[in-house]
Parts: structure tokens; sequence; C-alpha cells
């Protein structure tokens, strides 16, 4: 079959740029059975960099299955031979697509939340020891993805790629600059519409995505002393969470904790999650979306976590790079547009309306 040259293009920027493989590196290649056309060409670019690939195919359609039969030892097993797969690599390239983000819809709550807490231990191995295995959560255009976000297969393809095919290390300067100014400041105050919410940041460490652990990039991020947020919070994009959409969801902190919840849709998932763990009701990562390329919502949040104007705070595990302060089994994002609204720093409007006053 005839290969879209950006598809080759992207493979060589994962594999080049991303994760920066080297001879004799093992290189988990990861994704779902529509992104086999993207695993091939991740698989030559390896070979190419004398990588030595590691490939695996999720199966379609058996995640549902699962959650409906599978008995409580099969529920509670860890998979030990795929967390050694995972200590032998240097780097893991998981490819974010799908071809049915609603699979999990009706799945029992309680059953996802407890097999998060099982497997978070190989998602914390992969997400926080970039010491053992640097990763990148890459986005590969499907016929679902597309559906979810309002376009054809081939408007998405095009959002999907301009996103990604850019000057990361041209673009990663002006990042680093945003993350620079967050760095020097202590004290964080977002205010407009549907939200009122201060925190701090002091002594946190600011990370710049530029395209490095995510592709696209295009984001700074931190994370926010654990019991410093007061206020409340109302999202504006909803969120698919383990097949389960969240929309409407409303956030009142006190000095740190979630005091109450709500959502328009899922509520009962929304408390569950933020009853994994007795960290999961804290935020673990504040970020500031950057991508000029990104400039509607999806319904998928690698992208949508970038748009431009908008931030997302995740309840649950704060990063270690960021200096970490959370541990928790779950890492939930949700977005929230801020074009009706400021970001103020250390009482300077650094912020407004979406559009940077820096």
């Amino acid at each position: 079959m005839p290969v879209d040259l950006r598809t080759r293009k992207l493979a060589q920027i994962a594999v080049r740029y991303s994760v920066a493989v080297k001879p004799g590196e093992k290189v988990i290649i990861s994704g779902g059975v529509e992104s086999i056309p993207f695993l091939v060409e991740l698989y030559k670019e390896i070979i190419l960099q004398g990588g030595i690939p590691i490939v695996r195919i999720n199966l379609p359609d058996i995640s549902d299955f699962f959650y409906k039969y599978a008995n409580e030892n099969q529920l509670k097993h860890f998979p030990d031979y795929w967390f050694d797969t995972v200590k032998q690599a240097q780097c893991y390239i998981g490819v974010s697509s799908s071809l049915n983000t609603k699979e999990l819809t009706s799945a029992d709550s309680k059953k996802l939340a407890d097999k998060q807490k099982i497997l978070h231990k190989i998602s914390d191995y992969i997400v926080n020891t970039r010491e053992k295995i640097r990763r990148v959560t890459i986005g590969y255009p499907s016929l679902a993805l597309a559906q979810d976000s309002d376009m054809s297969l081939t408007e998405y393809e095009n959002f999907v790629y301009g996103s990604c095919l850019i000057d990361w290390k041209k673009f990663g300067r002006r990042l680093d600059k945003i993350a620079r100014v967050f760095e020097k400041g202590k004290e964080v105050y977002l205010l407009g519409d549907n939200v009122d919410l201060k925190f701090s940041i002091n002594g946190k460490n600011c990370v710049a995505d530029k395209g490095e652990e995510n592709m696209p990039g295009g984001e700074v991020f931190m994370a926010p002393i654990r019991e410093s947020l007061n206020g409340w919070i109302q999202f504006d994009y909803p969120r698919i969470v383990s097949g389960k959409l969240l929309s409407g969801v409303f956030l009142k902190f006190e000095n740190g904790k979630v005091i109450e919840a709500k959502a328009d849709k899922n509520e009962d998932f929304l408390k569950e999650l933020l009853n994994t763990d007795e960290n999961a009701k804290y935020v673990g990562e504040f970020g500031v979306g950057c991508n000029p390329r990104i400039n509607r919502y999806t319904n998928d949040l690698l992208f949508d976590e970038k748009i431009d104007g908008t931030i997302h705070l995740a309840l649950g595990m704060a990063y270690k790079q960021n200096g970490g302060g959370n541990d928790s089994s779950i890492h939930v994002d949700i977005v929230k547009d801020m074009r009706k609204a400021k970001i103020i720093l250390d009482g300077r409007v650094i912020q407004e309306n979406g559009r940077w006053r820096i």
C-alpha cells in the first residue's frame, strides 16, 4: 500500500528527536491495529537508527469483554512478563489512536479504577523514570478520533500532521521563554469566566513540553504545592476517561483538597476517580496550552491540553520532573478555556483572554 509521506516523517521525528534512539537500544512500539501503518514506519526507522524494535499490538474489541467476564483472579493479575520487558527497554513509543473511544462506556467503574491501581507500577515507571526509559506518546489519525473531533478523516489527518510536523527546536525556544516566567513565580491566580482559583508553585519545576514526551507537544506544566489550592473551577471541555465521558466538571478546593465535585455526565464515575486513593483528590499538575496549530477541541486529551489559550489541571499524580509532591495511581487532566479569563502570576497579569502579556 502507498505510504502517506507525513506518516514516515512523523516516525522519523519520534525516533530521531523525541526519544533519540541510539544504536543497540531496545525500543518498544505499542499501538492498536488501526495504527499498524505507523508502527511499520516506526519499526523501519528504528532499524535504520540501529535500534532493536519490540512490537506490541493491542487487539480490538477485547477491553469491554474483559471487564464484563474476567474473574477476580484475572482482574487482579499483574503482568510481570510485560513489566520485565518494559524494564529491559531504553525507549517506549506509545501510539495514541483508537477504533472505538466509547468501548468502555458501560464497563464497571470500580473495576476500571481497581485495574488502574494494579497497573500503576508499570505506567509510573514509564512516565517517571526518564533516566531509565525515554518515552513519547504520539498521536496518529483514525476514523474514530476524527468522528469524536467532528471532522472528516482527511480534515483530521491534516490537523494531526499539522500540529506535529513543525520545527520543534525553534518552537521549543518560545516554550522555554514561557516556562522561565513561571519558574520565577510563586503564586498563580486564575480569574475570570467560570474560575476563581489560587495556588502556589513556589519552588516547583516548570517543564516545557517540546515534543519530547508528547507528540504533539506545546504546553508548559508544573506541579502546584499540594495543599495550596483554594477556590473553584468549572471546566469547559469534556474528557473521556477509560471510555467514559465526563462533562460539565465542577471542582471546589480547600487547602488543596477537592471538597465538592459535580459533573453533568458520569458524576458517579468522577467521584469514583476521586476516591481511587488518598491523594486522588489533590492536583498533581497545572498546565498551560501553547500550541498555535491546535485551535479547536477534539475530545482527545493529547491534543486538547495543548490548545492555545487553555489551561488544564490533573487530579492525582504529580510528575517527578516537576518536583513531585503527590503520589497517586490516577492522573486525570481536564481542560478549561481561558479566552475569557486571566492568568495572574504574583499579582501581574501574564495572560489575558488567551493572549500572552510577557
